[in-house]
């Protein structure tokens, strides 16, 4: 008679079974996490409530700016214009200035949403987060789409005759504990890929930026900012902003920046589309503060080719553009 046979029970596999759930569930908990939250939570800083942490210093006694930062939004100024400060968030044009503005508003396609880097001072008006990474001989400030600038702060001069680059030449120096940058050598809005701020001010080759950075404590960091151009503009303008630093574990996500293409181009009209009587232009076409998240493209939130229809006030397609000769 045929033994028969019996069933055993491998108490290893639920224990590598619940091994491998564990694991997926701690992968995939900043995914969830972040799905839930608002555009509000990721992308802006609240107002800091704990107890006061001293500024972290490097070994040099300096403070040390390293840290992702997220702005603390004024209440009734805009963002991404850099004459916040200004009666009607206006700047001041000379005749010059005002026929570049004309040419950008009216010929001009955001050369953001054409995925030309941004440039100084642009980037440091934005609504997004941003991170420092902070050494004692260089700085790099790193912002969403994929944009970076580096600082030096290893005591070199600057050139005298700087390439023009979008992030302009940038060399720092301390004076105390203020972090001294300046900037020179920019791009021109001339060329039709350069603007100031996301309300299409011009920028011109010889325009110079001073940002003077201060860090009062562990999770606070200060900004203030001088704009030099006398080709566009009759007097500096001052810029002020605040930032708070974010919670452990935030940092900037990946992202890739798809929209120079025919279809983006073809779709996007010049200019920065309406700004309110508040000073900005706002997201989508009902002008709302921050972009709806995830940035992305409706397949890929890693991939950014629908975020240029926020920022030029109209409406995302519900699906992307269909390949010639597909069915």
């Amino acid at each position: 008679m045929p033994r028969r046979r019996v069933a055993t029970y491998d108490s290893r596999m639920p224990k590598n079974s619940l091994r491998i759930c564990a694991a997926l569930l701690v992968l995939l908990a900043p995914l969830s996490a972040a799905a839930a939250e608002s555009p509000e939570e990721l992308l802006l800083g609240k107002p800091y409530r704990g107890p006061s942490v001293a500024t972290p210093r490097g070994a040099d006694g300096k403070p040390t700016l390293t840290g992702y930062w997220k702005l603390l939004r004024e209440p009734g100024k805009p963002d991404g214009n850099l004459a916040k400060d200004l009666r009607e968030f206006r700047l001041p044009y000379n005749q010059a200035g005002l026929e570049a503005l004309r040419v950008n508003v009216e010929e001009t396609i955001d050369p953001e949403a054409r995925c030309v880097i941004p440039g100084i001072p642009r980037l440091l008006t934005s609504v997004l987060p941003f991170e420092i990474l902070h050494t004692p001989a260089r700085l790099e400030t790193i912002h969403y789409l994929s944009w970076h600038r580096w600082v030096w702060l290893d005591g070199r001069s600057p050139d005298a005759d700087p390439d023009p680059r979008y992030l302009g030449n940038a060399i720092g120096h301390w004076e105390g504990d203020t972090l001294v940058i300046e900037s020179r050598g920019f791009k021109d809005s001339a060329d039709g890929k350069f603007w100031l701020d996301d309300n299409a001010n011009p920028q011109s080759a010889n325009a110079s930026v001073v940002e003077r950075w201060t860090r009062p404590d562990q999770n606070h960091l200060n900004l203030s900012l001088t704009y030099t151009d006398a080709t566009y503009y009759s007097k500096p303008v001052t810029y002020r902003r605040s930032w708070v630093l974010a919670a452990p574990g935030e940092y900037l996500p990946e992202f890739s920046c798809e929209w120079n293409s025919p279809w983006i181009v073809n779709q996007l009209e010049p200019g920065p589309g309406k700004i309110g009587a508040d000073g900005n232009r706002g997201f989508g076409p009902g002008h709302a503060p921050l972009p709806t998240w995830p940035l992305g493209a409706v397949f890929d939130p890693a991939r950014g080719t629908d975020y240029w229809l926020y920022r030029a006030n109209k409406p995302r397609p519900s699906d992307p553009p269909v390949k010639e000769g597909a069915k």
